[in-house]
């Protein structure tokens, strides 16, 4: 094209947006999922060391009793939008493992443990690793010797001593329970051979508490993902405190910076309620690349958690389509450290400080991954007592000792669910689909990968806390009769 002179003039329609933008240049680079069979197995092993690590050095169980409960998960490839692939092959881990190809070592002082998978008919052993540090939980080394952050000891804020649970850690004896709640319990625990225990309470006092031989009311328990009930709490109190806006605002993850990238469409709403559609892509070993939807990789990768989450792709339009993963909590738990050190405070005693040492929860503590991110999608650890007062802060309203900690409104918003097709909420899962036959509807509760829950039953004033070890079958009806059979007794 000319002008009037005959010069060259510059394309009307040039092939990028020159518009100066000074946030950024577009998306981070994607993280590509490998799922070659090598990587498969390091996942594998790196996950294996993890769990004995989460139940020796931070469960404290002896060694029998954790290798007892082992169960090897084999790792798979992230599955599609419609798709979440069961893992297979654990009896041929476990054989492999009683034949000698796969060797654990366990190193009580450094607390560590490293699990090596040799097959001479695959080529070089594959050697997995991971560690246990004091408020970091268990975390995931891979084929690294060592963490890429200093894990210093975290200054938190303790409850006084005799003050009366929920509010301190004083528990008053409960009187026995009623002789059909014995029953139940006793038919619990007989069908559910993982479960540390289960605790009962009202807003004011434990009703109930009971263990199997290997839990204990001062034994800290896998939540798994009940630890998103935990990261949605604090984005609520977040936006309490006035850090944050709304939960409708574009959610400000500190690689999103570009406001031309789809990216900015994706609320906080919607990274909490399952429906940002962020995705990986798959790397086959064959030449296949897929798009999948991360569910496992944060506890199974050696890598900075909250980065590898903010590189996914957006593979579905956001807010269209309910879709379980791990890496929307991720970058919640990225913008939530970004908050925290954008006001020069530290990042783990402020974490801490905001919820959990508020409502006294002591005992609990995150894993944290290699890089120092403490992983906001799940493996926390709690006791029973300390479950049970996220329970009776939304059993509150959000108040806590006469203090307003969340929003008004913020229990109906995160117990109540708003997507058709599933009875997900924000962070929270509910009874609409009468998952328990006899619990009301609108019961809810946070959710663990092996039947962790924080029962939340706001018309009965009661909270439920179970945990259960990982991989090991719980006895859902036997748990849905004692809620109910607690109801009937105590509500």
């Amino acid at each position: 094209m000319r002008d009037q002179r005959g010069e060259s003039a510059a394309p009307v329609e040039p092939y990028f947006d020159r518009t100066p933008q000074p946030f950024g240049d577009g998306p981070p680079d994607p993280q590509v999922y490998d799922a070659s069979p090598r990587m498969l197995r390091q996942r594998t092993v790196n996950f294996a060391a993890k769990r004995l690590v989460d139940m020796r050095y931070v469960s404290g169980l002896d060694r029998v009793t954790a290798e007892r409960h082992f169960r090897w998960r084999p790792a798979v490839p992230p599955g599609r939008l419609g798709f979440r692939p069961a893992p297979d092959g654990e009896a041929e881990l476990a054989a492999a493992q009683r034949r000698g190809d796969i060797v654990v070592e366990m190193d009580d002082a450094d607390r560590r443990a490293v699990v090596r998978w040799n097959d001479t008919g695959f080529g070089q052993p594959v050697v997995g690793a991971a560690v246990a540090r004091s408020g970091y939980g268990g975390i995931v080394l891979g084929l690294h010797e060592s963490l890429r952050f200093d894990p210093q000891p975290i200054s938190r804020k303790r409850a006084e001593p005799g003050r009366a649970w929920p509010l301190g850690p004083a528990v008053e004896t409960p009187s026995a329970p009623p002789t059909d709640v014995v029953r139940a319990l006793d038919a619990f625990f007989d069908r559910s051979t993982g479960a540390y225990g289960v605790l009962i309470a009202t807003p004011e006092r434990i009703l109930c508490e009971r263990y199997s031989e290997f839990g204990a009311p001062d034994r800290v328990t896998p939540s798994w993902s009940m630890t998103k009930a935990i990261t949605c709490t604090v984005i609520g109190l977040l936006i309490h405190q006035g850090w944050l806006a709304s939960v409708y605002d574009p959610a400000p993850a500190p690689l999103w910076r570009d406001p031309r990238a789809i990216h900015r469409l994706i609320t906080l709403d919607h990274l909490l309620r399952m429906r940002s559609g962020l995705a990986f892509p798959v790397s086959h070993g064959d030449g296949r690349i897929t798009v999948g939807f991360e569910n496992s990789a944060v506890y199974q990768d050696a890598g900075d958690a909250f980065e590898a989450a903010q590189r996914s792709i957006v593979a579905t339009v956001p807010g269209a389509v309910y879709r379980y993963i791990n890496s929307g909590l991720n970058v919640l738990g990225a913008i939530v450290r970004d908050q925290i050190e954008r006001r020069g405070l530290p990042y783990c005693e402020t974490l801490y400080g905001l919820l959990a040492d508020r409502l006294g929860m002591a005992s609990y503590q995150h894993s944290a991954d290699i890089a120092g991110n403490l992983i906001a999608s799940g493996a926390g650890f709690a006791t029973l007592r300390d479950y049970a007062k996220l329970g009776v802060l939304y059993l509150q309203n959000g108040m806590w000792d006469g203090e307003r900690l969340l929003p008004q409104g913020w229990a109906d918003y995160a117990l109540t669910p708003t997507h058709t097709g599933t009875s997900y909420a924000a962070c929270f899962r509910t009874n609409i689909d009468r998952l328990f036959p006899d619990l009301p509807p609108d019961t809810a509760w946070a959710s663990g990968a092996s039947d962790q829950r924080i029962f939340i039953l706001r018309r009965h004033r009661l909270t439920v806390a179970v945990s259960n070890e990982t991989d090991h079958p719980m006895d859902l009806l036997a748990l849905n009769q004692l809620i109910a059979t607690a109801i009937a007794a105590w509500a």
